[in-house]
């Protein structure tokens, strides 16, 4: 692709006890006759932690170090003002974060990328489950995944299953498993990856997912190594308990249609699901509060029918008392429990859906937050599920863990129903409450969570903690729990001879695996606390686990990787970032060796910006990068979605359009048409593009005019021209203005905001196609709130929502429904060019496409934004 063959990616996985340490190794060739630039993309589970990362080239290896984030960005900002760029770029999917890194490599060269991670795989619904994402995006001679897995207590059950994996490649997947030893390889042939006979795509693109249980003979399986131990409990054949559960649903005007249609779609199918010794009600709250019923019901399957009614007649209106919501099914709880209508043992869970955040009744989160915690006083498990981008998601987390649950994001596609229906089957069939696994005190420190309030079937409970004395080679622990029945009590223990025995296969171990477990779920733990905490307690639980990421290497919220590679004198610099759920991060592109537009821009400031096929934004305060060029196609990039938007104007010659427009500094942009230099008469729409700009600031009396021949600065009287023959830097008072010889300008202004000009030259004996010129925006955020215009008005944050994506009239263009300020507009997933770097032939950008002159994403009409004058 593009010149670029990656001839070999390996997964590599051994998994040791649940413990998954996985090597991807990517390795590519410039087949090219010019220096090329290798992308290595890869997309990792939320949960793990990168540990480690290098380049080699040419033989020679460049490795990541992991760094407090404050040093790292300081490093990095260093390299900045040097004019050197480098990176790594991180975006989050539904189960993962991407994993980017982009390198120039000369003709003919060679570069292999080593990355490392690690995770702790979760049991649900009975099994453990790896997700490796598989997207080469090229056919690759030597593709191969490989895992091993050790378990000492056995394996019982082992599959492999691929989103992507065909009839043909069904065989391709190798699967063994045998007492403590599991292998499972995938390695298909070039003519196996290809989508067809004689195509060239590969069919390579989804998900590989292995799934695995081990055997239980007690419920407990403790392992001490090396001072450290863990312990796995997950008894099996136990009663289970009845619930009571309150629904706690979110009815106001921002759920109508989709949304509500789902989420009656899930509790339909959820009732279903209800056993009959359970008790629910529904809670619904928009401006208003409501009930089914004023006490938890029994499951029967009459109350069931009624319920099926009462759900199929749920509508959306108002605003959001979420507060009123969750008191009222707080308060139903605490009254079945005091009259005595539930069993004693029983496990009570809330749920709560919403789809926005409070502005009726108590809207302040920090009261809402209080109030709840004291209502349930850790007497029951609050679940808080946002559906789609609108909600307060830290808020929903922090009230959540304050309450013994956790926050789910519900992601508003076609799928919600199923989303929603699958994380009631996970909380579904609860086995214990208030579960305790205590271990002599004087003998362990540091231990991790060793309190539960509830245990579900098919999950598991894992503590970790580390000996006193690291010599000592047994641990006893007592077990506590209430169930069905009875209550759960017994002790068990654990010779460290006994692990010995079991490990006996070393290599299937990796390093001093428990001890980097202890630490992977003490840091994990540490971080999940931080949410809730203030203070020193969160100045102290912050040092701890800054502590542990450092000292094992971790890529958490607290650190990052900083790359260097040398060359000649300078060093590259490049920041890895761990991803924090509803929180967007900064990530970075790499190394720029033209003095292009990008270098200009890169070297005055600190920006956002975009490039395909990655997205890149700096460590700063946001702003929002847009530019036009072309014929003329917006870009417009949204940097907390990660992704971009464009849209086309297509006008008549000698119109001047409006672009940006801010009546608090004084700024204003505007751009006049030109067409070609004769109308085409094969195309149905004629070509237009931006023969002249016009940037003006009034609080200084200045204009610039920028043409294809000529630039223009005029300052109250004065006026001063240039030609792009010229190379210029001239500062004025709170003006700076740079010309890169028949290249590019840019011009900053005293409130930091700046606009940089992009000259296209084409063949002057050209039949049709004359010179143009693209505006690219820098530092929008230092214009006003009330900036407005064709680009202005994408100054401030956008939110959208992509959904249905669908075969498109072009196959290798998807349609799909964008909902964008309350309009659904059908959108095309197409590309634009970016002449940042290459002013000649420009960078493909990835992006949605919204179709007749932006109609329904642009406040009004295109027509609204033409203009008598350039000034």
């Amino acid at each position: 692709v593009n010149g670029i063959e990656i001839y070999s990616m390996k997964i590599d996985s051994k998994v040791t006890s649940r413990f998954a340490h996985n090597v991807i190794t990517s390795r590519a060739v410039n087949r090219g006759n010019v220096s090329k630039e290798v992308f290595f993309d890869v997309e990792l589970p939320k949960t793990a932690f990168i540990t480690n990362f290098s380049m080699t080239i040419d033989g020679v290896t460049y490795p990541g170090t992991i760094k407090e984030k404050e040093a790292a960005k300081k490093q990095y900002e260093k390299a900045v003002s040097r004019g050197q760029t480098a990176g790594l770029v991180k975006a989050s999917g539904r189960k993962t974060e991407k994993f980017t890194v982009s390198v120039n490599i000369k003709a003919a060269s060679k570069v292999t990328f080593q990355l490392i991670y690690e995770e702790l795989l979760k049991r649900q619904f009975g099994k453990y489950e790896m997700f490796i994402k598989v997207k080469p995006k090229q056919l690759v001679k030597d593709f191969e995944i490989e895992v091993d897995i050790f378990e000492p207590q056995g394996i019982t059950e082992l599959e492999a299953e691929g989103t992507f994996i065909t009839n043909e490649l069904q065989n391709t997947i190798k699967k063994t498993f045998s007492g403590k030893k599991g292998h499972i390889s995938f390695k298909p042939t070039l003519d196996q990856q290809r989508t067809c006979a004689n195509c060239s795509q590969s069919v390579l693109d989804g998900d590989f997912t292995v799934r695995y249980d081990v055997k239980r003979t007690t419920p407990d399986n403790l392992q001490i190594i090396n001072g450290y131990f863990v312990h796995f409990f997950a008894p099996t054949n136990l009663p289970k308990l009845s619930k009571n559960i309150i629904f706690v649903l979110d009815t106001s005007g921002s759920m109508a249609g989709r949304e509500m249609e789902q989420t009656k779609e899930a509790m339909l199918k959820i009732l279903d699901d209800i056993k009959e010794d359970d008790f629910f009600n529904f809670i619904l709250f928009d401006s208003e509060i409501s009930v089914w019923k004023e006490t938890l019901i029994k499951a029967t399957p009459e109350n069931l029918n009624e319920a099926r009614k009462f759900v199929q007649h749920i509508s959306a209106r108002g605003a959001t008392n979420l507060h009123g919501g969750l008191m009222r099914g707080i308060d139903i709880l605490n009254a079945a429990h005091e009259e005595n209508l539930v069993p004693r043992r029983s496990a009570s869970i809330i749920i709560m859906l919403t789809d926005g955040q409070p502005n009726i009744g108590v809207s302040d989160t920090g009261e809402i937050e209080k109030a709840v915690k004291k209502a349930i006083d850790g007497r029951y498990t609050l679940y808080n599920l946002g559906f789609g981008s609108g909600v307060d998601y830290s808020f929903l987390e922090k009230m959540a863990l304050e309450n013994k649950g956790l926050a789910r994001r519900i992601f508003p596609d076609s799928d919600a129903a199923l989303q929603l229906q699958g994380f009631y089957d996970e909380v579904s069939n609860p086995m214990l409450i208030d579960v305790e696994l205590n271990y002599p005190e004087n003998e362990i420190s540091d231990l991790t969570t060793n309190s539960f309030k509830h245990f579900y079937d098919g999950s598991e409970i894992v503590v970790a903690g580390r000996f006193v004395d690291s010599s000592q080679n047994h641990l006893s622990v007592d077990v506590r729990g209430e169930g069905a029945d009875n209550a759960l009590s017994y002790t068990t223990q654990q010779e460290a001879e006994q692990t010995a025995q079991a490990f006996q296969e070393q290599q299937y171990i990796f390093g001093e695996y428990i001890e980097r477990l202890w630490a992977y779920l003490t840091i994990e733990q540490l971080l999940e606390k931080r949410i809730t905490a203030t203070g020193e307690e969160k100045e102290n639980l912050t040092a701890k686990a800054l502590a542990l990421s450092l000292m094992y290497k971790f890529v958490t919220p607290l650190t990052s990787m900083v790359v260097t590679k040398p060359e000649e004198d300078d060093n590259e610099e490049g920041i890895a970032d761990k991803t924090t759920e509803g929180i967007d991060i900064f990530t970075i592109v790499l190394n720029l060796r033209d003095f292009s537009i990008t270098e200009i821009l890169e070297i005055s400031e600190v920006f956002f910006s975009c490039t395909s096929p990655l997205y890149h934004t700096y460590a700063s305060q946001p702003t929002w990068y847009t530019s036009v060029d072309g014929d003329p196609h917006f870009i417009i990039s949204v940097p907390q979605k990660k992704d971009v938007i464009c849209f086309n104007i297509n006008e008549n010659p000698g119109m001047i359009l409006n672009l940006i427009n801010d009546p608090v500094t004084g700024i204003t942009v505007n751009g006049e048409l030109i067409g070609d230099k004769r109308a085409n008469s094969d195309a149905k729409i004629q070509n237009s593009y931006f023969g002249k700009l016009g940037i003006a600031n009034k609080h200084l009396d200045f204009r610039l005019t920028v043409t294809p021949e000529t630039i223009t600065i005029q300052n109250g009287d004065e006026k001063t021209a240039f030609t792009w023959l010229d190379s210029v830097t001239l500062q004025q008072a709170g003006l700076t203005l740079i010309i890169n010889r028949k290249k590019n300008l840019v011009l900053s202004m005293g409130s930091g905001v700046s606009f940089a000009v992009v000259l296209h030259q084409v063949w002057k004996k050209h039949p049709l196609h004359q010179d143009f010129l693209g505006l690219y925006t820098l530092k929008s955020d230092k214009l006003s709130e009330q900036t407005h215009g064709l680009l202005g008005q994408f100054f401030r944050p956008i939110d959208f929502t992509i959904l249905e994506i669908h075969p498109g009239s072009d196959p290798k263009k998807p349609d799909a429904t964008m909902i964008v300020k309350n309009n659904e507009l059908t959108v095309t997933r197409g590309w634009q060019k970016d002449y940042r770097r290459d002013p000649e032939h420009g960078v493909d950008i990835p992006c949605w496409f919204v179709h007749d002159n932006g109609a329904g994403l642009i406040d009004g009409v295109h027509t609204d934004y033409i203009v008598s004058s350039l000034f």
